[in-house]
């Protein structure tokens, strides 16, 4: 329901999504499916501010881009195969779930400012609130939980 107020709409609890939002997508691996894969987080949250009239800090959009990033790329260089994207989300946060063919887990390496490359899953580290690594019968799924900054 929505109310309105000297002709501004005001949206009550009953307008709120009781689902989380949901979207997959389904990459080969070819040239540009991490720029597509980025372009689908983009999208996700756009929808997120929408539908489920979330307000979410701009800066939310680099981490979660960034998120995504690291997580489909390791998919892209490991696996060998095809990869889904899966995210979902609230106001509140949003999941990033990545499946892949290769069922070996990935290594998070310790911090070293001399080490070039191998930062990806210490970067996810460091934005997400939880990260979770499994093994399922077609090879490996990783998960990351972003929690979502208010705008102020």
């Amino acid at each position: 329901m929505i109310e309105s107020l000297d002709g501004a709409v005001i949206p009550t609890d009953f307008d709120m999504p009781v689902e989380p939002l949901r979207r997959a997508a389904h990459y080969t691996g070819e040239l540009g499916s991490i720029a597509e894969a980025r372009a689908f987080a983009a999208l996700f949250l756009e929808q997120l501010r929408s539908e489920w009239c979330a307000p979410i800090d701009a800066r939310a959009d680099g981490d979660l881009l960034l998120v995504v990033s690291e997580l489909v790329t390791n998919a892209d260089r490991h696996s060998h195969g095809p990869y889904i994207l899966e995210l979902e989300g609230t106001d509140a946060s949003v999941t990033v779930t990545v499946y892949d063919s290769s069922a070996a887990l990935p290594r998070r390496y310790p911090p070293d400012p001399g080490r070039v490359g191998m930062h990806g899953l210490e970067i996810v580290h460091v934005l997400a609130a939880a990260v979770t690594v499994e093994r399922v019968p077609v090879g490996k799924c990783v998960r990351a939980v972003m929690e979502l900054p208010k705008q102020s």
